[in-house]
């Protein structure tokens, strides 16, 4: 997987390596890594990232108190 093009989240914080890390391989595969612990890398569907994403961003996910 080294010969992926690794993108950080927009939300990372620039200066710290905790971030969540996204690259497509050339045949369009998204693969997802945590940038502290960059050898365990996720390999999903474009179909389930998206759904993903959606429920990421409709905060149903997000524990209370946090």
């Amino acid at each position: 997987m080294s010969q992926l093009t690794w993108r950080k989240s927009s939300f990372s914080e620039g200066h710290t390596d905790t971030c969540v890390e996204i690259a497509a391989d050339p045949t369009g595969v998204p693969h997802l890594r945590e940038s502290d612990d960059p050898h365990t890398v996720i390999t999903t569907t474009p179909t389930a990232l998206r759904a993903l994403l959606r429920t990421i961003k409709t905060g149903s996910l997000d524990r209370p108190g946090r």
